[in-house]
């Protein structure tokens, strides 16, 4: 059997990040930050952008925007008020009100890469490169002790390989526990060298040349210096080359400030324990020396010793001073320490430090609780360390940096990762905040109004406060005593990177959304106070609010919005007076159906909260509908010709007398808008009809159209296009002249439009700025004494201020050209289209000439049927280009500056005057499979049965359920066959999701019932309005819903009969060691001394609907759980002599001199008013009950190295049938018929067999590697069976039973038939059903597993045929294709 491995989502979290200037700046960036978990990079921008204001504010703002005039407060009265005094310094109050608006700083994803091997460590680097462009670079070090050099490439927008260097051969790396060694990457903060630890105590220098003058020394050639920025690289042995006593190394950093790079060596002179203290203790050393990488010596400065033996991480810092934070470190230490608080009990075991300015850092305790300790300094001597309460619980840190300017990062791979911004500012101290005698509060509080973090005390933490002399202000009472300031930091949280962290087990339920039952994927996500459950769906989940069968649209659907309208000398306008029509609410719906032939349209419009009117139908199938004139009338094409609607007029009347008014008068339809007396008529009369006919001989048909008001574009069955403008003075439309003998013409003109051809196009309405058009001095001077003609107009008055636009289109030769408008300019052409090229940039070529004619070509595959350019974005939408060929390619392109073309560039054409300054690159490429029956069929029944596959762009505002909040995105929707959305958020990226829709004929976003997050859809179930559900999340590749519950969980099943999860969570407790007579053995005897943690278990019955804890089952406070599974019994209870528990192993934890036992528990949920757990058996053990499953009706547990089967006995008791010893330690158990996997902790996997008369359990093989098994199951399709197994070191294997094979010896032996490297351990696995064009009786199998970096990946089968198209494909892309960083994917397989 073959198999496919491939990755659904990649890691999540943060391990390892970097702050550096990495890519070009923009006006907004303020630094860059790379992120990393295990094999994923992230390329992060922070920017500084104004604070965005809450609703709530905004709607504060509108209710004094309506105060009337005159009433409003006068500058000061608020603060007089405020006061009670009857008076105010003016001149205090304008100085305040002037003040600078409010920043903020987010991430924004510019790339994220997938990389072939671990990442252990990333750090910044300046090359002799960085004085040219003040970019840094990039270092990124390997599992396999590799080390990559890498850059930012501004012409290809990627990330470029510099250089790698490799030491997987050194010597060092031949130890036998070299696998288990992960090398960390150090840099010197002045870039001279970077280090890399190696086994043995030995470490990689890799020196950087920074100057020229440098180089000369070495001797290099001058020509190789920007091309090789470094000296050859050396391995420094501690142990030799610097002390014999350095050994065992912990931690190593630069220190900054000195001349030559200079090391700090955290190390262990002797090896020890908890339980070695008596003999050993204080055995951590530091030692600091510098490397003179010329002459190769290391002279040391510093040699520290006696430091205590638990010492783990290095901060550069000042002297060395202990600050104690329990009883403990005086017990395990004899290092001498400050006096313990006797309100300190604390563990940092875990924690992070991050500096927040030179005298305050802040320690990061693993349960995310942030203590600001301030370093006390007696000139240059740092007397001690002042450490203070918690000030609020943030995320469970694994890496921090300080990003200059105040802005803290602090990473976490347990869950999101927050940007803190610690500002230091002198406070003024009010009478009675200082204590009795004067001494200062700690220094440092919460700013909870830009702070979304708990609070743990509300006591503020303030420094030494000092009498400031000071002006008394106007007014003020001569001889009041002198103000007193205090230094206060202030902590707040800018922005944060989500994430769900680790994968603890997942299960597969049923969602209810709507009416329908979708499977949803819950995973038990986080650890800590950062736990719970995250839901993952395959598609993007959406709910039906109501079915509009009666609006058809089978053909199209455009939601449109029209305003009422004023016209001034011929000159229709919008009206922008308050009242109804102020917002942006569509108020039109117009759809079309190719049945009954020739087509049929409809114009509707709203009649009631949730009705709708059909006013107008007209013959004919709509190609494009779309506001015109300012939105004041309709722009209609249909297939034959071009329309221009009026949409109505607005008549007044009161409500109290609607219902007279409608019966009395007769109109088409009428649209009531509650809450305000007006009724909008909609008659759809034509204003404007253009026939597409060529003198009295109709044109071929017109098969597309784009609208930019006020420009229309045509294309039309035969490929030749039309281009129209409306002239808002007449209210009407005219065809534009683009023959070179109009005003239009030049050598750079769209010419000879009626006999070019095309084979798409589109308008693009740039309001980012991103399109930008440099011209030639001629042309400038030109077009500005055009613009001068023109802003004379009325037309230019009213369209004054409206963003550029453009028209992309695509020659049947594969080019596309922008023009633009109004202008009809050539500004961008390139020939890479019609492959998709990684990067289009301009070409400088003249327009493209048509190709001939005769004979008529015919459509190719490769030809591009859909172009768009649309902005997709959340914050800052960009404009991104959307192309899909014939054959299913799609691809997308964003949009990025190029740089100026030089004059002095022979490559430039004569007729070229003007040039696009931008570049497209590509970002997401995908397939769609295409029938080619229904494109060669063209009778009318194939033209009914046509799926049409166009890009539609909107515009949606879903609102958060938990506070209000509204979130603005702007994306595509892919219609047709595998219809998709296309969406970018900001920190997320860009991200294609399926809508769960067999097929999708039209689309379009819909705020016809006053909400911006509704969709009018017409798919296989007819038309309807769509709407997502709430607080979906879209920055992962699928759809997922986070459930915080502040607790963990470790296993999770679901159950199928009463479709509840029951779930174990995993707690906390203290624990306190007994003796035989339950005497308590040993109490907490001292101050901050207390009681041990240990593990313990709940179980939990949630309703998957509310996500609400219906019943639990708590144990001991020394008992967890290892092992909840959902089996099927056989029990007298019902009639088909069979149910569904939920069998449960726990382990019993009794202390270091007793052995742990265990129990087995089987319950189920039962119903009375409320669903509940019951309890049907506990059967105690002698050791743990590390696994269970059930095979024929019985239950089948694991005790060590001992498997049990249990018969449940009258619902009471189990009684054992069989029992087998095998292997060390049993890890898994995994049963199909009377088939049963057993994992082993040492002995890998068996493969045993079940056998009822008589009762007896035999062995059918067994794999003879030594292997740790974390996962295994059953894989099969197709009459093919294999064993799916996944070891600790990520390895996954497929192994087969075949006795018929010599080398299994009978089948004694499990064969090994595949191995997939996925260098993560594999925590979880869940097999499914997956279904096939071909019908079998036994659906395939298809694994998906779960990982502890909370990626997923899938296996899936293949078969002969596609796994060596697949192989041969996959030796092609690694040899042919540049890797990230240089690395062999052979190498990471």
């Amino acid at each position: 059997m073959h198999a496919l491995k491939h990755d659904i989502l990649p890691p999540s979290g943060v391990e390892f990040a970097v702050a550096l200037n990495f890519t070009p700046p923009t006006p907004s960036t303020f630094v860059n930050i790379i992120t990393a978990r295990s094999n994923f990079l992230r390329v992060y921008d922070v920017r500084e952008q104004p604070l965005s204001v809450s609703d709530h504010a905004q709607s504060e703002r509108d209710k004094r925007a309506r105060v009337r005039k005159g009433t409003e407060a006068v500058e000061g009265e608020v603060e007089m008020d405020q006061a009670g005094e009857g008076w105010v310094n003016m001149g205090a109050v304008k100085s305040t009100a002037k003040q600078e608006p409010a920043t903020t700083f987010h991430f924004y994803l510019i790339r994220e890469y997938t990389l072939h091997g671990t990442v252990t460590g990333i750090d910044r680097v300046c090359t002799m490169s960085s004085n040219d462009d003040k970019l840094d670079r990039l270092l990124v070090s390997f599992k396999d002790a590799k080390i990559a050099l890498l850059e930012w490439s501004d012409a290809v927008h990627d990330l470029v390989t510099i250089s790698i260097h490799t030491y997987e051969r050194a010597p060092q790396m031949a130890a036998l526990d070299s696998h288990l060694f992960r090398p960390d990457l150090r840099a010197d903060p002045l870039s001279r060298c970077a280090a890399l630890s190696l086994p043995r105590d030995s470490i990689a220098i890799l020196p950087f040349f920074q100057t020229q003058a440098e180089l000369d020394v070495m001797e290099q050639d001058q020509s190789l210096a920007r091309e090789v920025p470094y000296s050859p690289s050396f391995i420094l042995d501690l142990v030799a080359d610097v002390d014999p006593n350095l050994r065992n190394l912990v931690d190593f950093v630069f220190l900054p400030g000195y001349h030559n790079p200079t090391i700090a060596v955290l190390c262990q002179s002797e090896k020890t324990w908890a339980g070695r203290l008596k003999e050993y203790r204080d055995t951590g050393r530091l030692y600091i020396f510098t490397l003179d990488l010329l002459n190769h010596t290391y002279p040391i400065i510093t040699a520290v010793d006696n430091l205590p033996y638990d010492c783990f991480t290095l901060l550069p810092s000042a002297r060395r001073v202990a600050l104690p934070v329990n009883g403990w470190f005086a017990r395990v230490s004899d290092t001498p320490s400050l006096p313990l608080d006797k309100d300190h009990d604390l563990t940092l075991d875990g924690s992070r430090l991050v500096f927040a300015d030179d005298k305050t850092f802040f320690v990061i305790r693993k349960d995310g609780l942030v203590h600001p300790v301030e370093i006390v300094s007696d000139g240059r001597t740092v007397s001690k360390l002042v450490m203070s309460p918690a000030l609020a619980q943030t995320t469970i840190p694994a890496v921090t940096k300080q990003l200059g300017g105040g802005m803290l990062f602090v990473g976490s791979t347990a869950g999101p990762s927050v940007l803190l911004r610690a500002l230091r500012v002198a406070e003024v101290v009010k009478p009675g905040e200082e204590g009795e005698d004067g001494s200062a509060m700690p220094a440092a509080v919460v700013d909870t109004n830009a702070m979304d973090l708990d609070d743990d005390d509300d006591d503020d933490l303030y420094g030494d406060s000092k009498p400031m002399a000071r002006a008394a202000p106007n007014g003020a009472v001569p001889g009041a005593p002198a103000l007193r300031t205090r230094s206060v930091t202030y902590l707040s949280l800018c922005d944060s990177l989500p994430a769900y962290g680790p994968i603890a087990d997942m299960t597969f339920s049923l969602a209810k959304i709507g009416e329908r039952y979708v499977p949803e994927l819950v995973a038990a996500t986080g650890s800590g106070h950062l736990g719970g459950f995250t839901l993952f769906q395959r598609d993007l989940p959406i709910r039906t609010k109501r079915k509009l069968h009666v609006l058809g649209g089978a053909r199209g659907i455009w939601s449109i919005p029209v305003r009422q309208s004023h016209r001034v000398n011929g000159t229709s306008y919008e009206k922008t007076s308050s009242g109804l029509f102020v917002g942006e609410n569509d108020t039109i719906v117009i759809s079309t159906d190719a049945n009954p032939s020739p087509g049929v349209s409809r114009i509707a419009t709203r009649a009631a909260k949730t009705d709708l009117a059909i006013p107008t139908r007209i013959p004919g199938t709509t190609v494009g509908a779309g506001p015109f004139f300012q939105r004041t009338a309709i722009l209609h094409v249909m297939t034959n010709a071009i329309r221009v609607l009026e949409p109505g007029a607005y008549l007044p009347f009161p409500l109290t007398g609607l219902s007279q008014f409608i019966s009395l008068i007769s109109l088409s339809a009428l649209l009531f808008s509650p809450g305000l007396g007006l009724v909008l008529s909609v008659d759809g009369s034509e204003r404007q009809i253009i026939k597409d006919m060529e003198g009295n001989m109709p044109r071929a048909r017109i098969k597309g159209c784009s609208i930019c008001d006020p420009f229309v574009f045509i294309l039309r069955e035969d490929e030749t296009i039309g281009l129209f403008i409306g002239e808002t003075e007449r209210g009407k439309i005219r065809r534009k002249d683009m023959s070179p003998d109009g005003r239009e013409g030049g050598p750079s003109k769209l010419s000879c439009v009626d006999s070019s051809r095309y084979l798409s196009g589109c308008f693009y309405s740039d309001t980012s700025g991103a399109f930008e058009m440099l011209t030639t001095e001629a042309t400038a001077v030109a077009s500005n004494s055009a613009d001068k003609i023109v802003t004379s107009t009325l037309q230019a008055a009213v369209t004054a201020g409206h963003s550029s636009q453009w028209l992309a289109l695509i020659r049947p030769q594969g080019i596309m050209e922008i023009w633009s408008l109004p202008k009809l300019t050539l500004v961008f052409s390139n020939a890479g289209i019609g492959t998709l090229d990684p990067v289009l940039n301009d070409s400088y070529d003249l327009p493209a000439v048509s190709l001939p004619q005769d004979p008529p070509r015919k459509p190719q595959d490769l030809d591009i049927d859909q172009i768009l350019i649309a902005p997709l974005g959340q914050s800052a939408p960009t404009p991104h280009l959307f192309v899909f060929m014939r054959c299913g390619h799609l691809a997308v392109y964003e949009t990025h500056p190029a740089p100026l073309p030089s004059t002095q560039t022979p490559s430039l054409p004569d007729g070229r005057s003007a040039f696009l300054k931008l570049k497209f690159t590509r970002v997401l490429t995908r397939t769609f499979e295409i029938s080619k029956q229904e494109e060669l069929e063209k009778t009318v029944l194939a033209e009914q049965k046509r799926i049409s596959r166009t890009f539609v762009p909107f515009i949606t505002s879903p609102t958060s359920s938990v506070d209000g909040s509204r979130t603005t995105l702007s994306g595509v929707f892919f219609t047709g066959d595998r219809p998709s959305w296309i969406m970018r958020t900001d920190k997320g990226g860009l991200k294609l999701f399926p809508s769960g829709h067999a097929v999708v004929h039209a689309f379009t976003a819909c705020s016809l019932w006053e909400s911006k997050a509704e969709f009018l859809v017409y798919s296989d179930e007819g038309p309807s309005l769509l709407e997502w559900i709430p607080d979906i999340e879209l920055d992962t590749s699928l759809p997922k819903r986070s459930l915080p519950r502040s607790r963990p969980y470790s296993n999770i099943v679901f159950e199928p009969s009463t479709s509840l999860i029951v779930a174990a969570s995993s707690l906390q407790a203290r624990f306190t060691s007994y003796d035989e007579d339950n005497n308590v053995i040993w109490e907490p005897d001292g101050v901050g001394v207390s009681l041990p943690q240990c593990d313990c278990s709940a179980l939990e019955l949630i309703s998957p609907d509310s996500w609400v804890t219906m019943d639990g089952y708590e144990f001991a406070p020394n008992e967890y759980v290892n092992a909840v599974e959902c089996v099927t019994l056989e029990t007298i209870s019902t009639e088909s002599g069979t149910r569904d528990f939920i069998a449960v192993g726990t382990t019993i934890d009794r202390g270091e001199d007793l052995a742990v036992k265990g129990a087995s528990l089987t319950c189920h949920p039962v119903f009375k008013r409320w669903y509940r757990l019951k309890l049907r058996v506990r059967d105690d053990a002698k050791g743990p009950v590390t696994s269970v499953c059930a095979i024929n009706g019985y239950l089948v547990s694991s005790m060590g190295q001992k498997i049990f089967v249990r018969a449940f006995d009258l619902d009471e008791r189990l009684v054992g049938v069989a029992f087998l010893d095998v292997g060390i330690y049993v890890t898994n158990l995994r049963a199909l018929k009377n088939l049963l996997l057993i994992g082993d902790a040492v002995k890998s996997v068996l493969l045993v067999a079940f056998q009822e008369d008589p009762y007896k359990l035999v062995i059918l093989g067994k794999d003879i590697r030594r292997a740790y098994a974390t996962t295994l199951d059953f894989f099969f399709a197709n009459g093919e069976l294999s064993l799916a197994l996944s070891d600790e070191e990520g390895v996954l294997r497929m192994l087969t039973y075949d006795p018929g094979d010599p080398d299994s010896r009978g089948g004694q032996n499990l064969l090994c038939q595949t191995e997939f490297h996925c260098h993560k351990e594999c925590r979880t696995a869940r097999i499914i059903a997956r279904r096939t064009k071909e019908e079998h009786e036994i659906p395939q199998a298809k694994l998906i597993a779960g990982f502890g970096d909370g990626s997923l990946s899938a296996l899936t089968p293949v078969d002969e045929a596609a796994f060596k198209r697949l192989h041969l494909l996959q030796g092609q892309l690694s040899r042919n294709i540049q890797h990230v960083a240089g690395l062999n994917p052979r190498a990471f397989r």
